[in-house]
């Protein structure tokens, strides 16, 4: 009998309970309480509230309405904890000084507005100016590349390029535009696809902010407010309206944060399709922003940090058998470990076969790796494959664009050493650059016919002869002309006559002594037989008296290094077989491998251009300086990358403000203050929540003072995205807290007046610094004349 007029008399209660939705039955104590409180007032109970349920209706739960369908895992639905049986039903919770969520309308109205103002900001004048501007030199250039398949270097990975390219293609663009510097007009070429595909990951940006706050805080005013400070952020429209990788990571970057807070809601059904596809979906993403810039290494820790606290959590639930544990381990392992890494790798592989034409990138990379460039003088090449005595070849440095080993008749100046023949590295391929390989106590010449072959081993000291001036490969221990405590290297001796400084000893990098030396594949190291230094490229340009090609030296300091590392790449001896350099050519995991080698020297060596303005890690959240996207005189159309002050200050004060709030919170608990159900629900909020996005502002904002490459001022994006986000929920649960303390009518002018008045000052301040995203043209701002006059208010900025 009480079940049946449970049934009928109460299903908004059954609607909210997860377990009645699959058939399971209910305590016994959580049935006597619905049904006997049913008898008794002949009316629906109101449900027990747990914390952060402001996504639910109380006045549909009390209408008796059920609540809105959809997936139970999402953010909107929470699962009901189970009242012990015997425990006294709880009192209705005081009305709020805050509106909760009501409906899905609630939820998605918003959502439509916010995203079509995040549109319609980051398309208006998308075409202007007309011109190259910035970065759009490097990146729209690569895109060029991929569609007319151009081998090029980069020092970051290739996704981000693939899909520039493949914007421009499908828009209509044939890749002709040369991008040589910033100004240069686009004129006739179809450019718009290009810009309007990282326009329209930008425009994304905001719903992803607005749909993670939604879901971490259950508030829509927090959800908005974060949302406000990315569409009206004047940083967020410019470096969304152009050819660059940032929009591009920060998409990738936003989408991995949303698919963790959307699995993590989840939870309460593990192994559902809606939590396999929100956990498969965070490693698509993470791969993807691995794939555009190893920055999205950060996304990834911040990430791998929430599985290992939610596996924490699961460890300690003694419910849950050592296979279910076993299960939920792997299940990540495969989604966030294997996934990304097998959608990464494939990306590479995708790279390397679209641009297999020899481009301007062909010089970073070994010579084996250039012979599988069509187009490059070793693609499709025979060669004998292993060195003999008397064979005529070239060394190239391993270090990237290290160069040849290079010779000429011209002499060291009058005090650089000793005034001998200069030995450099080249870059391009030359006559000089040929070296004959002779035994060091024998000048016989083996390529007589009356000689046999013998082939050059691990361990040999040789002697390396000049071809065309016929002198000695040589060191001493007279000073390098660059490189301090570094030996000099000569060429000395005439027709092969020298001395005992001219011997060396050729040693293959993992072979053992006696084992042959191969032409392209062979690491070798050359040490010099009379000092024990190692020949290599300092990578210092000469002056002019050295023709401005690299130094080389002799190091005393024995490291393994590439710039001691050389390879045999051209082989010229008619006494051996010649085989196809197809035959050594690089597996696919080597060149992979040495590609992301090259990446990270390129990434460590970056330096900035002449008259670039770089910038320091704590000028970024203080919105210290921006950077010139477009123009620099009055006459120009002038574009400068600038975050909205207001915004970007706000954020600062908000980190702060956010510490001193977990600060007395985390007190207040510990001391076992009596709070509230409110208040702890703020508190779980605050704590949990509001902790998720600090530590994602701290994991891609500290690591930049520990790196030694250049930096700019747009590298400090991807960390703001998590501090609007920090704005957005500190905010609102201040002024939560702030009206739980207050009356009811009182708290809710005090919330949606302050609500308002955050809003409100953000699209003024947008209001007063759009002209930074969408152009300026006439006066500068130091000039009265100026509309952007008085609006100049640090010295350090330049617009």
């Amino acid at each position: 009998t009480l079940r049946r007029v449970r049934s009928v008399a109460f299903p908004t209660c059954l609607s909210l309970h997860p377990a009645t939705s699959r058939g399971d039955a209910l305590a016994p104590g959580a049935e006597n309480y619905n049904s006997h409180d049913a008898l008794r007032g002949n009316q629906t109970p109101l449900p027990a509230m747990p914390y952060g349920a402001d996504s639910l209706s109380l006045d549909a739960v009390r209408g008796g309405a059920r609540l809105p369908s959809g997936p139970r895992c999402g953010g909107l639905r929470q699962r009901r904890p189970r009242r012990p049986a015997g425990e006294p039903s709880r009192p209705s919770p005081p009305p709020r000084a805050w509106a909760p969520l009501e409906a899905p309308v609630g939820v998605w109205a918003p959502l439509a507005s916010i995203t079509l103002l995040s549109f319609a900001s980051r398309f208006y004048r998308l075409c202007e100016p007309p011109h190259v501007c910035w970065d759009e030199t490097h990146f729209g250039k690569m895109g060029s590349y991929y569609i007319n398949r151009t081998f090029f270097f980069d020092v970051h990975p290739p996704l981000g390029k693939m899909l520039i390219g493949l914007a421009g293609y499908l828009s209509g663009y044939n890749g002709t535009f040369p991008f040589q510097k910033p100004g240069d007009r686009y004129g006739h070429h179809n450019y718009i696809g290009m810009r309007g595909f990282c326009a329209f990951l930008g425009s994304c940006l905001v719903p992803f902010a607005y749909l993670i706050v939604l879901e971490l805080s259950k508030s829509l005013s927090a959800a908005l407010l974060a949302a406000s400070i990315l569409i009206f952020d004047t940083g967020c429209i410019t470096l969304s309206q152009y050819i660059l990788l940032d929009p591009i990571l920060m998409f990738f970057l936003m989408g991995a944060v949303l698919s963790m807070v959307k699995y993590n809601s989840c939870a309460v059904r593990p192994f559902s399709a809606p939590w396999w596809f929100w956990l498969s979906l965070t490693g698509v993403n993470l791969a993807g922003a691995i794939g555009v810039k190893f920055v999205g290494l950060f996304v990834v820790l911040l990430v791998g940090l929430n599985t290992v606290y939610d596996l924490w959590e699961l460890l300690g639930d003694l419910s849950l058998s050592l296979v279910t544990l076993g299960k939920h381990l792997l299940a990540r392992v495969f989604c966030l470990i294997l996934l990304p890494l097998v959608l990464y790798t494939a990306q590479f592989a995708v790279h390397f076969a679209v641009l297999n034409k020899s481009g301007p990138g062909d010089g970073f990379f070994s010579s084996a790796f250039q012979s599988r460039l069509i187009g490059n003088n070793l693609h499709n090449v025979s060669v004998p494959e292993h060195l003999a005595y008397g064979s005529v070849i070239t060394m190239k440095n391993l270090r990237m664009a290290g160069g040849y080993l290079h010779s000429h008749w011209h002499l060291y100046p009058e005090g650089v050493g000793a005034r001998q023949q200069q030995v450099t590295a080249y870059l391009h391929k030359d006559l000089n650059n040929l070296w004959v390989i002779k035994k060091h106590d024998s000048n016989t010449d083996h390529l007589d016919p009356s000689c046999s072959v013998e082939f050059v081993r691990h361990g040999d000291v040789i002697r390396l002869e000049h071809k065309e001036t016929s002198r000695n490969l040589h060191s001493h221990q007279h000073e390098a002309p660059m490189t301090r405590k570094h030996f000099q290297v000569t060429g000395y001796g005439i027709n092969g006559t020298g001395d005992a400084n001219d011997f060396w000893r050729i040693e293959v990098v993992g072979r053992k002594s006696g084992k042959r030396i191969k032409v392209l594949r062979s690491q070798i190291r050359l040490t010099h037989l009379a000092t024990g230094c190692i020949l290599g490229s300092s990578g210092k340009t000469l002056p002019k008296w050295g023709w401005e090609q690299v130094e080389v030296t002799c190091t005393p300091y024995v490291k393994e290094t590439p710039n001691a590392l050389w390879n045999v790449e051209d082989h010229i001896n008619p006494k051996l077989p010649n085989i196809s350099l197809d035959v050594l050519k690089p597996s696919f995991p080597e060149i992979l491998l040495e590609s992301h080698m090259v990446m990270i020297r390129g990434n460590s060596g970056l330096k900035p251009k002449e008259n670039e303005v770089t910038s320091k890690p704590w000028h970024w959240p203080i919105n210290y300086q921006g950077l010139r996207f477009s123009g620099v005189n009055e006459t120009d159309y002038r574009v400068y990358l600038l975050g909205n002050p207001v915004v970007w200050w706000l954020n600062l004060v908000t980190i702060g403000l956010y510490l001193l709030m977990a600060t007395c919170t985390i007190v207040a608990i510990k001391r076992g203050a009596q709070l509230t159900v409110e208040f702890k629900e703020l508190s779980e909020v605050l704590l949990h929540s509001g902790g998720k996005i600090m530590l994602g502002w701290l994991l891609h904002y500290l690591p930049f003072f520990m790196m030694g490459r250049v930096l700019y001022f747009h590298h400090y994006f991807p960390a703001m995205l998590f501090s609007s986000m920090l704005t957005g929920i500190t905010w609102d649960t201040l002024l939560k807290f702030c009206a739980g303390c207050l009356s009811c009518s009182m708290g809710k002018r005090v919330y949606t007046y302050g609500m308002l008045a955050l809003m409100l000052l953000i699209v003024y301040s947008f209001y007063l610094f759009h002209p930074l995203s969408y152009g300026m043209v006439g006066p500068m701002a130091s000039d009265p004349n100026s509309p952007m006059a008085g609006l100049r208010w640090l010295e350090s900025w330049e617009f």
